[in-house]
């Protein structure tokens, strides 16, 4: 708890201090969030649960949530609309706005603020509609309804017009009148619609949406959407959205003549042309009988100057190609068509002529050119070039097989002087184990081995005896044996083929 706020009425004004005053427990102090509880709970219970105020709209601001003041002569009160119920308000508020909001009381303890929470917004009196409409105005200038490029232009010669208005009206004479007195060729199909009261905006928007839906099978090719004047509350069915739309997307132009020159609808805003009374309409979508008549004249009067103009020259032309020699006298066409031809054949003869000597002339001078180039001489001089060819050929083979064959002869030589079995035959052997291995030292065999020696002419059997390392006299080395130079020994073969 903190420190209680200075008295200056408990301050000693001389002497003794004086006695200080027991305190009781209702004198103990409050807390701020106790205080703020307490304020809580007497806004709570002395203020309904709901509570409808009218009052002026101040200091507006849009932040995800409506935050603005509410005031008249003597107080001000603070104001928020959360994000959920603004999003399904149809007013937005508007600084100098009178409206009627509804809500409770709420006391925000942490900023110490009582606030009035509005879940509802209606404008007061006459500026709400006006507050509606404008809004309406903007959000269809949003959608690009009111752009002038958007709008289509009117026929110049419908068929027949569709009439969108209340058969007892004077709207609908009105533009009978006025199509039957300028062009009665021009037929009217009336929808009988509802142009004030509670059911008006609806039956307007159907019977817009059905003339365009069968404007083809019914040979419409525009519409009108009329009314007399009337107060704002009996030109409100005009001002509904809905049947904007439906004049919008009409397939066929709409002209809109609802009231007088200074009640302007939103009908006639998002509609193709805008006329301010039915007559207007009618004389706007309909040609003039007396004009049509004046029209049709004119142009019969310049149909029928082309003619004559057209008229006058053909004949003119005809008589100066009849005033030409040629067509005067036709023959003569013959004569000079038959000269034309004479002179065309001629020259042709000798052209042909001329072609033909050139023509022999190449010929001869190809000829000239195939005697010097005949198949059978050159077939002879390639045949002895390539007889000297395969001769010298056939020299070089000869020669290389010589030399390869003395090269085979000098290995074979080189091979017999130097291989295992020339050895053998001059008086060596080879001693081979059991397993085919060369014995080359006598520390390499143990008694009761069986060996295999072989010599020159054949090989034999041995079984070692007497101790390991044992060495005995060398044993004389055997006769040469002749053979034809250059033959090669079979046992030789056999060495090369089992020594190791």
């Amino acid at each position: 708890m903190g420190r209680l706020p200075f008295d200056p009425s408990k301050m000693a004004s001389g002497g003794s201090p004086p006695e200080r005053p027991k305190r009781s427990a209702d004198d103990r102090p409050l807390s701020v969030s106790a205080l703020a509880s307490q304020i809580d709970g007497a806004l709570k219970s002395g203020i309904p649960g709901r509570v409808r105020v009218v009052g002026q709209v101040g200091g507006f601001r849009d932040r995800t949530h409506w935050y603005f003041n509410l005031s008249d002569e003597g107080a001000v009160i603070g104001a928020v609309m959360f994000a959920s119920s603004a999003r399904r308000s149809k007013v937005t508020p508007e600084d100098g706005l009178e409206v009627v909001v509804s809500g409770r009381i709420d006391f925000y303890a942490p900023g110490g603020k009582v606030s009035l929470v509005v879940d509802k917004i209606e404008p007061v009196g006459a500026g709400a509609a006006e507050l509606a409409l404008r809004r309406l105005l903007e959000e269809v200038r949003a959608l690009g309804w009111l752009d002038p490029e958007r709008k289509r232009p009117l026929p110049a010669f419908p068929r027949r017009i569709g009439v969108v208005t209340s058969r007892t009206g004077a709207a609908l004479q009105d533009v009978i009148n006025t199509v039957s007195r300028r062009c009665p060729g021009i037929g009217l199909l009336v929808v009988d619609a509802r142009v004030q009261g509670e059911k008006a905006s609806d039956e307007v928007r159907r019977a817009i949406r059905g003339l365009g839906a069968a404007h083809e099978r019914l040979g419409i090719d525009a519409i009108i959407v009329t009314r007399g004047g009337g107060s704002a509350e009996d030109l409100a069915a005009f001002n509904d959205k809905e049947v904007a739309r439906a004049i919008v997307e009409s397939p066929v132009p709409v002209v809109a003549a609802i009231g007088h020159e200074t009640d302007t609808t939103l009908a006639e805003l998002v509609a193709d042309e805008r006329c301010s009374t039915p007559t207007q309409a009618a004389m706007r979508l309909t040609p003039e009988r007396e004009a049509l008549q004046e029209q049709v004249a004119s142009l019969g009067a310049r149909l029928g100057r082309s003619v004559r103009e057209r008229a006058r020259g053909e004949r003119q032309r005809v008589g100066a190609m009849g005033a030409r020699p040629v067509m005067r006298d036709p023959r003569r066409i013959v004569r000079l068509q038959r000269d034309r031809l004479d002179a065309l054949s001629g020259g042709l003869r000798h052209g042909l002529r001329g072609a033909g000597s050139a023509g022999q002339r190449r010929l001869a001078s190809l000829a000239l050119r195939l005697e010097r180039k005949r198949p059978g001489e050159l077939h002879a001089r390639r045949h002895e070039r390539l007889a000297a060819l395969g001769e010298r050929l056939g020299r070089g083979v000869r020669v290389v097989a010589a030399q390869e064959r003395e090269a085979v002869d000098a290995l074979e030589r080189e091979l017999n002087a130097v291989g295992p079995m020339s050895v053998l035959a001059r008086g060596f052997s080879a001693t081979l184990d059991a397993d085919g291995r060369l014995i080359r030292s006598v520390e390499g065999v143990r008694p009761g081995q069986r060996l295999t020696t072989r010599v020159n002419d054949g090989s034999f059997a041995s079984t070692v005896e007497g101790a390991p390392g044992e060495r005995h006299a060398p044993a004389p080395p055997p006769k040469r044996s002749r053979r034809k130079r250059g033959a090669p020994d079979p046992s030789q073969m056999d060495l090369f083929a089992g020594g190791g």
